[in-house]
């Protein structure tokens, strides 16, 4: 068996050896496939701190992601255009700055992913995933009907937005960049874990009536990581945007939440790098197996029907031999 530690090395590894190769090869869609794993990784690690520490299955995770996707198309829109911005009483420019966008993206996610927990939270079980899949569908649909930004044509971004002493549109460089916003937050999520509110979160995520007995508020640790767990990926859907340079209703959809709690299984749930390893797997079968065959899902459904009957712990529990927590 494989102690997590070195697994998790190598996969660092395999994500700074592969880019290098992709350069000298001249492989530069191989950099941009390299970076979208990065991304849905960082979307799915977002998603491990609700699901994996905290327990709670949160089938509306899009939710975030589209948030964030459309707060950099809608400020970029209007960069571009030349056209102000009207939120109620206020007017304002657009922008192409990535931390201005980032920031914007996250505090819209975090102030969201509040207004839902509050209302979810309510609620345990196959109701609470039903109501987390309420609110993407509610979205979903409000999109589709949003003719100002596209509609659910969606909406194109010329040029990609500008970080401070980088060139985005070189591909490797816009990949660091990612691959550095996916470091900080597994680091955070690392830190988050071994802090005593992560453990006061796997608490009430174990027992939230013996949670409650020793003076702590299940409901509210909850909440809180809830808010953090859809910031993060609120900031992978800014990303995710400025890599296409295109957003649309389809960020929104129920499909990638499930796409984005299959990245976790796949890897192991409540690992830390469980996410990353799930997206480079689901982003290498689509991107070999589409070539294939347009039903290249059948071939990801015998791996994740192995993983759940024979892998509980996902790759990383099935290489170390230690399944990961119980949801």
């Amino acid at each position: 068996m494989i102690p997590e530690r070195i697994l998790n090395l190598v996969v660092i590894l395999g994500f700074i050896a592969v880019p290098i190769w992709a350069v000298f090869a001249d492989e530069i869609f191989t950099l941009t496939l390299v970076t979208k794993a990065m991304i849905l990784g960082l979307a799915a690690v977002g998603l491990n701190i609700a699901l994996g520490i905290g327990g709670m299955v949160s089938f509306g995770h899009a939710v975030f992601f589209g948030i964030g996707g459309y707060a950099m198309g809608i400020l970029a829109h209007h960069a571009q255009t030349f056209t102000p911005l009207s939120v109620g009483p206020i007017t304002m420019a657009g922008t192409k700055s990535m931390p201005v966008i980032w920031i914007t993206a996250m505090l819209v996610s975090a102030a969201v992913a509040w207004v839902i927990a509050r209302l979810s939270l309510r609620t345990t079980g196959v109701y609470f995933i039903m109501i987390t899949l309420a609110f993407g569908q509610m979205f979903y649909y409000f999109t589709i009907s949003w003719g100002t930004y596209g509609g659910e044509d969606g909406l194109p971004i010329y040029v990609r937005n500008s970080f401070p002493g980088l060139n985005t549109l070189v591909p490797l460089q816009y990949l660091m960049l990612c691959g550095a916003a996916l470091g900080l937050a597994l680091l955070l999520q690392w830190r988050l874990r071994a802090s005593p509110f992560g453990l006061a979160l796997n608490a009430a995520r174990q027992s939230p009536a013996r949670a409650e007995t020793v003076g702590l508020d299940p409901m509210r640790i909850k909440l809180w990581a809830f808010v953090i767990s859809g910031t993060i990926t609120g900031l992978a859907g800014a990303l995710f945007a400025d890599l296409n340079r295109f957003v649309s209703p389809t960020m929104f959809s129920w499909q990638l939440s499930g796409e984005l709690i299959i990245l976790i299984i796949i890897g192991g749930v409540g690992r830390l790098f469980g996410p990353v390893i799930g997206a480079a797997v689901f982003v290498t079968l689509e991107h070999w197996l589409g070539g294939l065959t347009d039903f290249w899902h059948v071939w990801l459904g015998v791996i994740l029907l192995f993983i759940v009957l024979f892998g509980r712990g996902g790759i990383i529990g099935f290489l170390t031999g230690k399944e990961g927590p119980h949801v």
